[in-house]
């Protein structure tokens, strides 16, 4: 889980600079975001306190924000941090609490919960607790829900998640994870899919023996329906 990120409310106090003045700045193009989550949300790297600074300074050289953003524009702000947060974070969609929570029609609670179970983790939080999550998350949850439609315990299912997480790391960095924890981790992530199979053909057999229960009771149900309609009208004859 990365570290890395300020929201807009963390940036304004670090930098000691007032929210709407980072807000001017951002909706003149004066000062770029790090990145956005998919609501819009800017968050910013440490690269952006940098940023501010230097904005700063040409501002109280008397440089008004347009002639600061023609001076951007013109010949850059010194920032590599930043610039390299921005082009990492730009490869990847982010979203919110309330952004995942929506889409995979589940309470922010819900989300939290899984969180302090450690079953899932935000890839980028904010030093005010601000927490944005890859989009592969929204694949993830679901999963998640049907481990648990499953019946599946949050314990087991956290034991699945470090595996899904471990795959992410292994796939995305494969030079940071020593030949031999790989191979012991594909292993075991290897172990668990043929466990999750057999487990997901028992639910097919038992679905199947379901459907064709439900559609034999479906048609007795409409049989009994239409003798008992038959008897109704039998009835109101006889008393009129």
């Amino acid at each position: 889980m990365e570290m890395n990120f300020y929201h807009i409310d963390d940036l304004s106090l670090k930098s000691n600079t007032p929210i709407e003045t980072i807000e001017e700045w951002v909706a003149r193009g004066i000062f770029i975001p790090e990145g956005r989550a998919s609501d819009s949300t800017p968050f910013f790297s440490e690269g952006s306190l940098v940023m501010i600074d230097k904005i700063k300074s040409l501002i109280d050289l008397g440089y008004d924000p347009e002639e600061v953003k023609k001076i951007i524009k013109k010949v850059g702000l010194p920032s590599d941090s930043g610039n390299a947060g921005k082009k990492n974070n730009e490869k990847k969609n982010y979203l919110t609490v309330g952004n995942l929570a929506e889409k995979i029609e589940v309470s922010t609670r819900t989300i939290k919960h899984w969180e302090e179970k450690g079953i899932i983790e935000p890839d980028l939080r904010s030093q005010g607790g601000f927490r944005l999550y890859r989009d592969y998350y929204v694949l993830f949850c679901n999963l998640i829900k049907d481990l648990q439609l499953f019946g599946y315990s949050l314990d087991q299912i956290k034991t699945i998640s470090d595996y899904f997480r471990d795959f992410i790391n292994i796939r995305e960095n494969p030079d940071k994870i020593s030949p031999e924890d790989t191979d012991q981790k594909l292993n075991l992530m290897n172990d668990e899919i043929k466990h999750l199979f057999e487990k997901t053909d028992q639910l097919k057999n038992g679905i199947r023996r379901w459907e064709d229960l439900l559609k034999k009771q479906r048609k007795q149900i409409t049989s009994l329906r239409e003798k008992n309609k038959k008897r109704i009208k039998k009835d109101y004859s006889d008393e009129n």
